[in-house]
Protein backbone atom coordinates (compact mmCIF):
# COMPACT_ATOMS: atom_id res chain seq x y z
CA UNK A 1 0.00 0.00 0.00
CA UNK A 2 1.12 3.57 -1.02
CA UNK A 3 1.97 6.05 1.67
CA UNK A 4 -0.72 8.85 1.61
CA UNK A 5 -1.49 11.38 4.19
CA UNK A 6 -4.97 11.03 6.21
CA UNK A 7 -6.19 14.14 4.71
CA UNK A 8 -9.42 15.52 6.58
CA UNK A 9 -11.07 19.13 7.21
CA UNK A 10 -10.56 20.06 10.80
CA UNK A 11 -13.71 20.56 13.52
CA UNK A 12 -16.29 19.21 10.39
CA UNK A 13 -17.99 16.94 10.35
CA UNK A 14 -18.88 15.65 6.59
CA UNK A 15 -21.70 13.80 5.06
CA UNK A 16 -21.54 12.80 1.55
CA UNK A 17 -24.38 13.70 -0.60
CA UNK A 18 -23.64 10.24 -2.97
CA UNK A 19 -21.26 7.60 -3.41
CA UNK A 20 -19.31 5.96 -6.55
CA UNK A 21 -17.43 2.46 -6.32
CA UNK A 22 -14.65 2.59 -9.03
CA UNK A 23 -12.43 -0.45 -7.66
CA UNK A 24 -11.36 -2.44 -10.97
CA UNK A 25 -11.99 0.49 -13.33
CA UNK A 26 -8.74 1.50 -15.57
CA UNK A 27 -7.91 5.10 -16.16
CA UNK A 28 -8.75 7.37 -17.52
CA UNK A 29 -12.73 5.83 -17.16
CA UNK A 30 -12.19 6.24 -13.91
CA UNK A 31 -12.02 9.71 -13.73
CA UNK A 32 -14.48 10.42 -16.43
CA UNK A 33 -16.88 8.61 -14.06
CA UNK A 34 -15.89 10.97 -11.63
CA UNK A 35 -16.20 14.19 -13.13
CA UNK A 36 -19.46 13.03 -14.85
CA UNK A 37 -21.14 12.31 -11.79
CA UNK A 38 -19.63 15.44 -10.16
CA UNK A 39 -21.00 17.30 -12.99
CA UNK A 40 -24.66 16.28 -11.95
CA UNK A 41 -24.76 17.27 -8.38
CA UNK A 42 -25.51 20.07 -6.75
CA UNK A 43 -22.41 22.85 -6.33
CA UNK A 44 -21.36 22.07 -2.74
CA UNK A 45 -22.32 18.72 -2.95
CA UNK A 46 -20.07 15.74 -2.08
CA UNK A 47 -19.31 12.69 -3.24
CA UNK A 48 -17.19 10.20 -1.84
CA UNK A 49 -14.61 7.97 -5.02
CA UNK A 50 -13.75 4.34 -3.87
CA UNK A 51 -10.53 4.35 -5.97
CA UNK A 52 -7.73 1.27 -6.33
CA UNK A 53 -4.59 2.19 -5.33
CA UNK A 54 -1.59 3.27 -7.43
CA UNK A 55 -2.32 5.14 -10.43
CA UNK A 56 -5.88 5.31 -10.55
CA UNK A 57 -5.56 6.84 -7.12
CA UNK A 58 -2.69 9.35 -8.35
CA UNK A 59 -4.32 10.29 -11.60
CA UNK A 60 -7.95 10.69 -10.57
CA UNK A 61 -6.85 12.52 -7.19
CA UNK A 62 -4.43 14.96 -9.86
CA UNK A 63 -7.22 15.63 -12.70
CA UNK A 64 -10.02 16.28 -10.04
CA UNK A 65 -7.84 18.63 -8.24
CA UNK A 66 -6.66 20.24 -12.22
CA UNK A 67 -10.81 20.37 -12.76
CA UNK A 68 -11.08 22.83 -9.43
CA UNK A 69 -13.10 20.71 -7.57
CA UNK A 70 -11.81 20.25 -3.81
CA UNK A 71 -10.47 17.13 -2.11
CA UNK A 72 -11.67 17.01 1.49
CA UNK A 73 -10.69 13.89 2.94
CA UNK A 74 -8.50 11.04 1.81
CA UNK A 75 -9.14 7.71 3.31
CA UNK A 76 -6.21 5.14 2.64
CA UNK A 77 -7.57 1.61 3.64
CA UNK A 78 -5.94 -1.90 3.04
CA UNK A 79 -6.52 -2.81 -0.67
CA UNK A 80 -7.99 1.08 -1.62
CA UNK A 81 -8.60 4.59 -0.67
CA UNK A 82 -11.85 6.37 -0.36
CA UNK A 83 -11.54 10.05 -1.82
CA UNK A 84 -14.29 12.74 -0.41
CA UNK A 85 -14.28 15.36 -3.25
CA UNK A 86 -16.51 18.63 -2.93
CA UNK A 87 -18.00 20.26 -6.27
CA UNK A 88 -17.38 23.57 -6.99
CA UNK A 89 -19.01 26.16 -4.60
CA UNK A 90 -18.90 29.07 -6.79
Amino acid sequence: MEHLPYLTMQDTALTADEELDLRGIMCPFNFVKTKLRLEDMENGAILIVTIDHGEPLKNVRASVEIEGYTILRIEPLESYARLWIQKHTS
